[in-house]
C-alpha cells in the first residue's frame, strides 16, 4: 500500500515562514483605519502631505457634497453649491467617523496610485488594457458587452480619480445605505422634509450593478475558467487584476488592493495562490508590483483550498 507523502522539513519551514509574515503583515494592515481617522480628524495637515490622505479627504468631501446638493434641490433652493460649500466640510467630517467608508476609500486611492505607477513604468493604460482590448472584440457578445461597459465605468473613476472625487452612484450597495444613515445620524431631530425627499430620491436613482466594481465583477465572471488571464496585470491593468484577484481567491476587493502593498508579499503570493496560479506566475505576478520583492518560498507546497483557508484565517478586520 502506498503511504501518503509528508511534507519535507524545509518545505514545513517555508510554510511556517510564509504564514508568520501574513500575520506580521495583517498586524500593519488592521491599524489602517484608525491612522486614518487620526489623519483626517486633525486640523493642520502641515505634518500629513501625502498623495493618498489628500485623495481619501477629497473623496469623502465629495460624498458630502452631493448629498448636500440633492437635499437643496429637494427644498427648491437656488444656491445648491453655496449651501453644500456651507455644511460640506462638517458633514465630510461625520463621514471621517466610519472605518468602512475610509477603509472603501482608502483602497481606491492605493487602486489609482499603483494604477499610474504602472503607466509610468510599463506603459499599461490605466483604462484601456490590452486584455480589455481583446475582450471587446470576443465573439462571447454577452462578454463583449460587458467589457465596454467596465471599460467605460474605468474611464470615469479615472477622471474621477485625478479630481479626488467618488461619485454616490459608485458606492458599494451597503455602504451607500450606511452613508445616508449617517446623514440621518448627523442631522438627528432635525431631519426635514427636504432630507427625506432627497433620499428617497437618491435611493431610487442608484444601482449597484451599474458601479464599477460590480462591471469589474461581471467580465471576470462572465470568463470563467479563462479568468486566470485575469491575474496577469500586465495584460489586465490594475482594476481587472484586483477584482480577478478578489473574486477568485474568495478576498473582498479591499482586501486584495491592500495586497498589492510592498509589505504584504505574503498576502498576494496567498491570494495569487487561492486564485488559481502556480508558483511560477505568482513570482513573476510579484516582481512585477515590487522588483524589490522578496516572493516567499513554499507557494507550491499550499493547495488552492490550503490557500484560501489561510487567508480566511488571517482576516484584515475593518476592512470589508
Amino acid at each position: 500500500m502506498t503511504m501518503p507523502e509528508t511534507a519535507s522539513p524545509k518545505v514545513v519551514s517555508d510554510q511556517d515562514a510564509l504564514r508568520e509574515a501574513l500575520e506580521a503583515g495583517t498586524a500593519a494592515l488592521v491599524r489602517i483605519a484608525p491612522i486614518l481617522s487620526h489623519l483626517l480628524s486633525t486640523p493642520d495637515h502641515s505634518l500629513f502631505s501625502d498623495e493618498i490622505v489628500a485623495r481619501i479627504r477629497g473623496m469623502c468631501q465629495h460624498l458630502a457634497w452631493q448629498v448636500l446638493r440633492a437635499q437643496a434641490e429637494a427644498a427648491g433652493q437656488a444656491g445648491r453649491e453655496a449651501f453644500a460649500e456651507r455644511h460640506g466640510a462638517a458633514l465630510a467630517e461625520h463621514f471621517f467617523g466610519s472605518p468602512a467608508l475610509l477603509a472603501h476609500c482608502h483602497a481606491l486611492a492605493i487602486e489609482w496610485q499603483l494604477t499610474e505607477k504602472l503607466e509610468v513604468q510599463y506603459g499599461i493604460d490605466p483604462v484601456l488594457s490590452p486584455l480589455v482590448q481583446e475582450l471587446l472584440a470576443d465573439q462571447d457578445s454577452s462578454l463583449a458587452s460587458a467589457a465596454m461597459a467596465s471599460l467605460t465605468a474605468q474611464a470615469r473613476f479615472a477622471q474621477s480619480q485625478r479630481r479626488m472625487e467618488l461619485p454616490l452612484s459608485e458606492l458599494p450597495g451597503d455602504l451607500f445605505h450606511d452613508l445616508l444613515m449617517g446623514w440621518r445620524a448627523y442631522a438627528g431631530q432635525v431631519r426635514s422634509d427636504a432630507m427625506i425627499r432627497a433620499e428617497a430620491k437618491l435611493r431610487e436613482a442608484f444601482d449597484e450593478g451599474a458601479t464599477r466594481i460590480s462591471l469589474m465583477a461581471r467580465v471576470v465572471t462572465a470568463m470563467g475558467s479563462d479568468g486566470l488571464r485575469a491575474l496577469d496585470i500586465d495584460r489586465a491593468g490594475t482594476a481587472l487584476f484586483v477584482s480577478a484577484l478578489a473574486i477568485r481567491s474568495g478576498q473582498s476587493r479591499v482586501d486584495a488592493i491592500l495586497s498589492t502593498n510592498h509589505r504584504q508579499t505574503a498576502r498576494l503570493s496567498l491570494g495569487l495562490r487561492a486564485a488559481g496560479l502556480d508558483s511560477t506566475d505568482i513570482e513573476r505576478q510579484v516582481l512585477r508590483l515590487d522588483p524589490q520583492a522578496n516572493p516567499p518560498r513554499g507557494m507550491a507546497g499550499f493547495t488552492v483550498e490550503e490557500a484560501r483557508r489561510l487567508l480566511t484565517e488571517t482576516p484584515i478586520s475593518g476592512t470589508e
